[in-house]
């Protein structure tokens, strides 16, 4: 074949290939543009979610079908709502979507300058974001209903104080502080997506804890958090396009997150006719309802800054939720664990007690060998090593000279080396040990470790997803109604969370929300036959909300009566 016919042949090859290319794709992107095409559209979303959450195919990885999900739910275009009116509107679709799946994504928006708003008053939540498994977003301008003198839909309250849908997000316990001191909002059940960051071993912790670090390195999704957008001014009469897809993607991650999250032991799927829905995702959850994050941080240039404004938070300005948790072996300033206590001394002296004919019976601590010496029934053999000879026959001996109390211990972390700044870590936590027999309990030294306080932390966070596995193989729950020696009273909570509302929002609150916040504080006190008064108003917003919980047992009493059925082996085995 000639030169010329060649390279006619190769060029022929190249643009066939290029132009069957160009068709693939556009045929894909017309398919996807039909499926998105605007809010009445979102039911294709919604089965095509619920086809992958039911049928997840073993060629497609888990981790691709939760990235092509987190994209989708972010196509979908959030909606505005300033009135009761267009709550009620999109209200059926979201019911839809909840009797699917009790989750919703949340998070707030405020105006963040110095807590202070543009427009001179104390800055209080102007926005609040929703959304559903299948990308429906509802923005709520809570302060557009308040200046209209507007009630909240009755949806709305119902939703957010349902104990059986689950809000999730980053800092959504605060989030609820929040709603509550500034529009008298009760928000439960809710969990934190860090707790559960943490409980997952495949979690990756590289960049930190934040909503824009878990949705980079979980799901492959850059957020937009500069600082315009988030310091932005959130009570404009008009909402900007990036300020709306900006507000709306933040609800619409954590979903797609917490799917991400339980389905790295098992995959999301619709349950069996007969299962609860709400009872299986919140025994993914157990001792996480509920609770605030606890977990330290530290951060450069705007996350540093978020880190100072949260020091001075209070309970009228709960710390911010965009919070930076390092993996604490890389933080080198302030490392997880930073708030432990080190040790001042070395725990292996590494002195010895001999026997009367001089075999080598243990190690012990340099105080304990002194005793022999105070008491006359040991004398000295030599300083170093510091060694002690029994003056009479010890109860026993060990069976060889490989022992593991006769082998001298370095003050390192059995980890990672550190010779400084270690702490004791109990192998068997002290809440199972405890329960222990007294046999069991007696010379247990050797379930004692050094680990440095990093490493000791990092443990901590593993311990946990143990933990968890106890509780749920042993019906014994870390944070439920059993597990808790307290108990939080609902209708405590909500006379004390509108009491609060009236004593600090009561200039600018709608009359009707008003009257509404006064008859709950009035049927709590006097049965609705007297007035509520300043006095009494100081008093229920002081209310006691945690009551005794006459049905606690333990976590770890229930676990080690669970094991001792099988006698001491069984205990053997749990030590295991």
């Amino acid at each position: 074949m000639s030169k010329p016919s060649t390279f006619t042949a190769a060029l022929a090859t190249m643009l066939g290939a290029t132009l069957g290319g160009l068709f693939l794709w556009r045929s894909i992107r017309t398919q996807k543009r039909k499926a998105l095409k605007g809010p009445a559209s979102a039911e294709p979303v919604q089965a095509q979610l619920e086809a992958d959450i039911t049928l997840s195919q073993p060629s497609a990885p888990l981790q691709t079908q939760n990235l092509l999900r987190a994209h989708l739910l972010l196509e979908v275009p959030p909606v505005i709502v300033s009135s009761p009116e267009e709550w009620e509107t999109l209200w059926p679709d979201f019911q839809k979507d909840l009797s699917v799946y009790p989750v919703l994504g949340l998070d707030c928006e405020w105006v963040k300058s110095m807590r202070v708003s543009v427009k001179g008053k104390a800055s209080a939540v102007s926005l609040l974001q929703l959304a559903t498994f299948s990308g429906h977003c509802v923005l709520v301008r809570l302060l557009t209903f308040r200046n209209a003198q507007l009630p909240l839909p009755e949806g709305l309250l119902g939703v957010l104080s349902d104990p059986r849908v689950l809000k999730v997000g980053v800092g959504c316990y605060e989030d609820g502080k929040r709603l509550a001191h500034d529009h008298g909002l009760t928000l439960s059940c809710t969990v934190d997506l860090r707790y559960l960051a943490f409980r997952q071993r495949q979690a990756v912790l590289n960049n930190g804890l934040s909503l824009k670090s878990l949705g980079a390195d979980l799901l492959n999704v850059t957020l937009d958090k500069s600082l315009e957008l988030r310091c932005g001014d959130w009570e404009a009469d008009v909402l900007s396009r990036e300020q709306m897809v900006y507000a709306a993607h933040d609800a619409q991650i954590s979903v797609a997150l917490f799917f991400h999250l339980l389905g790295m032991n098992t995959e999301p799927r619709l349950p069996a006719e007969g299962e609860g829905v709400f009872v299986q995702l919140a025994s993914c959850c157990q001792g996480l309802v509920d609770e605030p994050f606890r977990g330290r941080y530290n951060g450069e240039g705007e996350e540093g800054e978020r880190q100072r404004r949260s020091r001075k938070s209070t309970v009228e300005s709960p710390e911010s939720a965009d919070q930076q948790v390092p993996d604490p072996r890389r933080n080198k300033r302030k490392p997880l664990g930073v708030g432990y206590s080190a040790r001042k001394s070395p725990l292996y002296d590494n002195c010895f007690l001999h026997a009367p004919d001089g075999q080598p019976l243990c190690t012990c601590d340099k105080k304990k060998a002194k005793w022999y010496l105070e008491k006359g029934i040991g004398e000295l053999v030599s300083e170093d090593p510091f060694v002690v000879r029994l003056l009479f026959e010890p109860s026993g001996r060990p069976d060889s000279q490989k022992d593991y109390y006769l082998t001298a211990k370095e003050n390192v972390c059995v980890v990672c080396g550190k010779a400084d700044s270690y702490i004791r870590k109990n192998i068997v936590p002290h809440e199972y040990r405890r329960h222990f027999p007294a046999e069991m309990k007696d010379h247990n030294s050797h379930d004692i470790l050094l680990l440095c306080t990093s490493c000791h932390a990092a443990s901590n966070l593993h311990d946990g997803v143990l933990k968890q596995r106890l509780a749920e193989e042993h019906s014994a729950p870390q944070g439920c109604e059993e597990g808790i020696r307290l108990l939080e009273d609902a209708d405590r909570r909500r006379v004390r969370s509108a009491a609060r509302a009236l004593l600090s929002a009561s200039a600018g609150m709608p009359q009707s929300r008003k009257e509404e916040l006064l008859s709950v504080i009035q049927s709590f006190f006097c049965n609705g036959q007297q007035e509520v008064t300043q006095a009494m108003l100081q008093r229920a917003a002081a209310l006691e909300t945690r009551i005794l919980n006459e049905s606690y047992v333990p976590h770890g009493l229930k676990v080690v009566q669970a094991h001792a059925v099988c006698g001491l082996r069984g205990l053997m085995e749990l030590e295991r």
